[in-house]
């Protein structure tokens, strides 16, 4: 084992693989529903840390539910992203850090754009287990020059 792997030993054969399935489902129906408010939250904790692509970091579900609202008002709304799982550690058997890689892409006219940070980026997600479902607790998007 490699010296900086996380060893999760107290999960039953085969959980992790089907935890991990969940894991990738969550991280995709996130980006399916980017531009949902409402179902968008229902992936995330109550608690959850979000700090988006410009910085902008936001404590809890209600400022997230409120960021998203304000910013899908905009010509933002224009502005989809898509995210690629490349990794899924657990770190406890209900908690896992997803690393992914983003890509923005500005569909708004040339008239209505503004500066974004970048159109590639990384994303981190923490996620944990709530019941039976799994729920995104953090969410950290970093701009990356390419």
């Amino acid at each position: 084992m490699r010296a900086d792997a996380v060893q999760v030993t107290d999960m039953r054969p085969g959980q992790q693989e089907g935890d991990e399935a969940d894991i990738r489902q969550l991280i995709a129906d996130a980006q399916k529903h980017q531009f949902d408010v409402l179902e968008l939250l229902k992936l995330h904790d109550d608690e959850a840390v979000i700090v988006n692509m410009a910085g902008r970091r936001v404590f809890g579900k209600a400022a997230f539910g409120e960021a998203m609202t304000q910013a899908l008002s905009s010509s933002l709304r224009q502005v989809p992203a898509t995210v690629a799982v490349d990794r899924v550690q657990f770190l406890s058997p209900d908690s896992a850090l997803v690393s992914c890689r983003k890509t923005v892409q500005d569909l708004r006219p040339a008239t209505e754009r503004t500066a974004l940070p970048g159109s590639e980026g990384v994303t981190s997600y923490v996620v944990v287990r709530q019941g039976k479902r799994w729920v995104i607790a953090l969410a950290q998007t970093t701009a990356v020059r390419v």
